[in-house]
């Protein structure tokens, strides 16, 4: 029973996230500082929800931050996303096999 109050609350909470706005604020937005604000948040929740989850998806940290950075990189010089996913996840394998035959 608490899944469905759980559920309610997720549902009204992002309702009103996404109507207020749209309810409270008939005018443009002029404030360069708000607009340029309201411009990046999408970005940046997504970096921080993801970036965690990068370094300790793997068996070893250190895969984790050799991949963010090979992924980094190939991104800067303009590696489509596709190749820059296979080659992160190539690196994270190579690397934890390394790590495993260093260990043992």
């Amino acid at each position: 029973m608490k899944v469905y109050l759980y559920l309610g609350v997720m549902i009204l909470t992002v309702f009103l996230i996404r109507a207020l706005p749209l309810t409270l604020i008939r005018k443009q937005i002029k404030n360069r500082f708000l607009r340029s604000f309201l411009y990046y948040v999408p970005y940046v929740t997504l970096a921080v929800m993801t970036f965690p989850a990068m370094i300790d998806a793997t068996g070893s940290v250190w895969a984790g931050v050799a991949a963010l950075v090979v992924g980094i990189v190939l991104a800067y010089i303009g590696v489509n996303m596709f190749n820059v996913a296979w080659i992160c996840c190539a690196t994270v394998f190579v690397l934890e096999l390394v790590i495993r035959q260093i260990g043992t």
